[in-house]
């Protein structure tokens, strides 16, 4: 029997004594995906440095790999600042982001923007690098809490990350902005997770790496929080836990 099937068979054992073991004060745990559990920006990388070599882009007139993550990462960022607030829709951001990466280096191929937006969201769901301690943290939660997702991703990719990933295992609802119709930090997409869970605000934590995106959102939805502050960024934050990796919610949970 593979190692999955036999983890699976476990949680689902500790899930229906879940109620005995686990008498606190939370009963459901809501998690981000990206940069929270799912490493993206080593999974990025990766993706990147494959679909640098297949287009040969160094040959096309790009002055090196990592000049094109910054001036990729320089443009994503403010599309997907647009994505959030609902000026542009997802087909725009996945392409967009790779025209104008390649115009600042001289290259205008619409095409061969097209062909790299499209690999890219095909390849990078497969990379499987989680941040360290997640996979020994989701078991050992699942025994005692339902555990589920709120992510803001595009809901083929993510759940493609899950599934690849071996995280879709531990995890009893997925919400995904676009299933939800709104985007974190809006308080909406909170109170549909809620009523997706089956969950009262007051007995649901949420776990991300986002102080306004996560942590303001489930604090303005009436969730406790936890912020993982891998690097440290945000000292000050209002969440109602701060940690410095995954390992330290044995502490909190």
């Amino acid at each position: 029997m593979k190692a999955s099937e036999n983890i699976k068979k476990l949680i689902l054992r500790y899930k229906t004594i879940r109620m005995e073991i686990s008498p606190g004060k939370y009963k459901h745990v809501f998690f981000d995906l990206d940069n929270t559990l799912w490493d993206f920006n080593t999974n990025s990388e990766e993706a990147f440095r494959d679909l640098f070599e297949k287009y040969h882009l160094s040959e096309r007139g790009v002055t090196s790999f990592e000049a094109f993550i910054e001036v990729y990462n320089k443009h994503n960022h403010l599309l997907w600042d647009f994505y959030r607030r609902g000026e542009i829709v997802k087909e725009m951001l996945n392409i967009r982001r790779f025209s104008l990466t390649l115009s600042d280096f001289g290259i205008n191929d619409s095409l061969l923007s097209s062909n790299i937006a499209n690999d890219y969201v095909s390849l990078s769901p497969t990379k499987t690098n989680l941040f360290p301690h997640t996979l020994a943290v989701l078991e050992y939660l699942a025994g005692k809490y339902s555990l589920h997702i709120i992510t803001n991703g595009f809901e083929e990719v993510q759940y493609r990350k899950l599934n690849h990933s071996g995280l879709s295992l531990f995890f009893d609802q997925v919400i995904t902005s676009e299933d939800a119709g709104v985007k974190k930090p809006d308080l909406p997409i909170f109170l549909y997770a809620l009523q997706k869970a089956g969950a009262l605000a007051e007995e649901s934590l949420m776990i991300g790496d986002d102080e306004e995106i996560d942590i303001t959102g489930a604090f303005n939805a009436g969730i406790d929080q936890v912020l993982v502050d891998y690097n440290n960024v945000c000292p000050e934050s209002r969440a109602t836990y701060r940690v410095s990796g995954l390992e330290k919610l044995y502490e909190i949970l």
